[in-house]
């Protein structure tokens, strides 16, 4: 029997399989047949501070200035008795989650100010998450703001947050960032107990019709694990702080390579809402077919076996295999050249 347990974020979780943030965890229902389907911690739909504030503007301005302009009016609210708002929402599908789950429910966080991070990672603590992911999802547009701001800016939010809470802070990180190996190290110094590579940007689309940038949504497909993996290969071993992928990963033979690379878990999202929750279990059984079949004992002894320091080849993490890739490439024999 092949020991799938792992170590992630300080928690020993039964497998390395962790659905992601998604609307799977937004109904109870779902999120228990994914703790069936062999879950090993659930992460939690974002709570978007933007909404957050867009809730709060309109309610100032719907129940409090209603009676604007009409004096006799000013002194009268609308009965707000039983009107739950969107933060509170979060908190109750939080508490509901631990309450029925056995596998650890991590909150996903997705602030774009300071004091709103250190607020409602609070409040996201109070309300019994086991940990916290900050889903950092900035668009560094501004001219004016240089490499190392945008990598302060992370710094800040991570620094203020670990001031106030306990619980463990993974940091969902984009692949733009110049040096993320450095910035990783610099991440662990300040406190985070793990980084998760890398958080997909949505692309806005231009409709040719209406000359319109219209939002368009796209789920991961699996050539978007390989960024993925090297990048783990490259990191693992320079750091202690828990490796966790997520984009791209469909596939058992996905999630292998991310294990031999180094990851703690891998998170699963496209795949789930493609199939459902039940299909991560058939991954699940594959990957532990396969660990028998290529006799190893446990995941410990899997992880990090092909990471850059462990592999054969070293070297071919990095410029040396960009240079044999072009220099193999031949075109199909139905291409005329």
């Amino acid at each position: 029997m092949v020991d799938l347990t792992t170590q992630y974020l300080g928690l020993t979780l039964k497998n390395p399989l962790v659905p992601s943030a998604s609307p799977l965890s937004k109904d109870l229902t779902t999120a228990k047949h994914l703790e069936d389907a062999g879950a090993s911690a659930l992460v939690m739909y974002s709570l978007f501070e933007e909404k957050i504030v867009s809730e709060e503007l309109q309610l100032q301005r719907f129940y409090y200035q209603q009676g604007l302009g009409h004096g006799e009016a000013d002194s009268f609210h609308p009965v707000s008795y039983g009107i739950q708002t969107y933060q509170e929402q979060y908190l109750e599908q939080l508490h509901t989650l631990k309450t029925n789950l056995s596998i650890p429910v991590i909150a996903s966080l997705n602030g774009s100010s300071l004091g709103g991070w250190v607020d409602y990672g609070q409040q996201l603590q109070a309300a019994g998450a086991d940990a916290l992911e900050l889903n950092c999802y900035y668009l560094a547009a501004n001219a004016e703001e240089s490499s190392a701001d945008v990598e302060n800016r992370y710094l800040q939010i991570l620094q203020a947050l670990k001031s106030v809470v306990s619980v463990p802070i993974t940091m969902k990180l984009s692949s733009q960032f110049s040096s993320p190996i450095h910035f990783a190290k610099r991440l662990e110094t300040a406190g985070a107990a793990g980084v998760v590579l890398f958080n997909r940007f949505y692309q806005p689309d231009i409709d040719l019709d209406t000359l319109e940038v219209v939002p368009k949504l796209e789920l991961s497909t699996s050539a978007e694990a390989l960024l993925r993996i090297r990048w783990t290969a490259l990191l693992y071993g320079r750091t202690q702080l828990s490796l966790a992928v997520t984009g791209g990963f469909h596939q058992p033979a996905e999630i292998l390579k991310a294990l031999l690379a180094g990851a703690d878990v891998v998170h699963l999202c496209s795949v789930l809402l493609q199939n459902g929750a039940g299909h991560l279990s058939q991954l699940l059984t594959e990957i532990e077919q396969w660990l028998n079949e290529h006799e190893y004992d446990s995941i410990q002894q899997l992880k990090g076996s092909v990471s850059q320091q462990n592999a054969i080849d070293p070297s071919a993490y990095e410029r040396a295999n960009y240079v044999q890739i072009l220099d193999n490439y031949t075109s199909p024999p139905s291409v005329l050249r």
